[in-house]
């Protein structure tokens, strides 16, 4: 689907990386300076490459046109670069349902399920959003972002113990962080996040 040129662009995340939210540090740390003193909910986050160039046009392509073959793609580069996290079963970020209509098969799903078939663990749907974002992601600040996405998420059903959540993009981490918050509260103790792309801030 890629050329030989566009693939090789697809760089990854370059070590070393953050031991929480996986963005690349000067040396090995348990927190760094972009989620130091930030309430994560999650345990850890990896992502297979950088959202830039190619990864860009891949996820527009996959996301809002609806481009199938780019879902196999995404998830031979995430399970060939990310080593699977201890985990029990594998969900994802649930879309929001208005702007879903419009997009047809939602990628941080059919990302999960097949991540799930490669590392030979269970797909489960155990989010599902309780409203919408209040307003676009894309325009809003860090900290913005967080209070947009407060109490979007419950859990579908009762989580296992560890749980794998999937997205196809991290930004800042707050669409993961409430995602998983959710998971918590509904009994899972650890939640990892996998995601096909990373923002570099």
């Amino acid at each position: 689907m890629l050329c030989p040129a566009c693939a090789a662009s697809l760089r990854p995340v370059p070590p070393p990386l953050c031991g929480r939210c996986g963005a690349p540090t000067a040396w090995p740390v348990s927190r760094c300076r972009e989620c130091a003193g930030r309430r994560l909910a999650f345990a850890s986050a990896r992502a297979a490459t950088l959202y830039a160039g190619p990864a860009r046009h891949l996820v527009a392509a996959w996301k809002e046109h609806g481009l199938r073959p780019a879902g196999a793609v995404a998830a031979e580069l995430v399970a060939t670069r990310v080593p699977p996290p201890a985990a029990d079963a594998v969900t994802h970020v649930p879309p929001d349902r208005v702007r879903q209509l419009t997009r047809g098969r939602h990628p941080a799903e059919e990302l999960a399920e097949r991540l799930a078939a490669i590392w030979q663990l269970e797909h489960a749907t155990l989010l599902e959003r309780k409203r919408g974002s209040l307003r676009r992601q894309t325009s809003l600040s860090r900290a913005e972002r967080g209070r947009n996405l407060r109490g979007a998420f419950t859990a579908a059903s009762a989580p296992p113990r560890r749980v794998l959540l999937v997205d196809d993009v991290y930004t800042t981490g707050a669409t993961a962080s409430a995602a998983a918050s959710a998971l918590r509260a509904a009994g899972a103790e650890l939640v990892h996040v996998v995601t096909f792309a990373r923002t570099i801030r």
